[in-house]
């Protein structure tokens, strides 16, 4: 009986691990769709988000599954409810490379108001972010998770620095003000990914320890 449970486990893992490749490509494709102010790019980006819903619910069924059949205890009973939270957070993040995807097509038939040098690294940096936090649960790995949580200072700083550059900018250029409101609001979700991939390490702190910040995002 442990057998199977263990092997369904190393199944969840796997699952985990292919949810958090189609976010991570989410991000990046969205990311880059940005960048070259490509709409049709964007569009199939958020056609992509699909796949990331359909991964959610056969995570969440397989969960279910462990819990109705197994009856775990103790740990393995962390361990799959920390699994079902953490994928609520994945499909949110995304749902926020999807709403990226969507301002770029708006944006993608008006050239850029200023160069786009934070928005990548703040990407970039959430990618980071999710891919460690998940590696941190496959490997039982509780320093990992601590050290994503501190990660999540570094975008909120970068964008507490877009924020600034582009206020700078509307005093400056009042017409700019429409374009610099879709940049921020991007500048925004990419803030609320690094958010919900710090709620994952925190799962994954109370998975392995039965410690939690009682940070929950909607």
């Amino acid at each position: 009986m442990r057998n199977r449970f263990d092997e369904q486990l190393s199944l969840l893992n796997h699952e985990l691990l292919e949810m958090g490749t189609l976010v991570e490509s989410a991000i990046r494709s969205a990311t880059d769709a940005l960048i070259r102010q490509d709409g049709e790019a964007a569009q199939l980006a958020i056609t992509a988000d699909k796949d990331v819903d359909q991964a959610e619910r056969d995570i969440e069924s397989l969960c279910l599954k462990l819990l109705l059949q197994q009856q775990p205890v103790a740990r393995d009973l962390r361990l799959i409810s920390s699994a079902l939270k953490m994928i609520t957070d994945m499909e949110r993040i995304g749902d926020q490379a999807s709403d990226i995807s969507e301002i770029v097509i708006y944006l993608s038939g008006e050239p850029y108001i200023k160069q786009l040098e934070h928005l990548p690294l703040m990407a970039e940096k959430a990618i980071r972010m999710v891919t460690a936090a998940l590696d941190a649960y496959v490997r039982k790995d509780v320093k990992l998770a601590l050290e994503v949580m501190e990660m999540d200072d570094e975008i909120d700083s970068l964008f507490t620095t877009v924020k600034d550059e582009l206020i700078t900018l509307i005093r400056g250029d009042a017409a700019a003000g429409s374009q610099a409101i879709d940049l921020l609001m991007i500048a925004k979700y990419y803030e609320r990914i690094g958010d919900h991939a710090q709620n994952i390490a925190e799962w994954v702190e109370y998975a392995l320890t039965g410690r939690h910040k009682g940070v929950f995002l909607t």
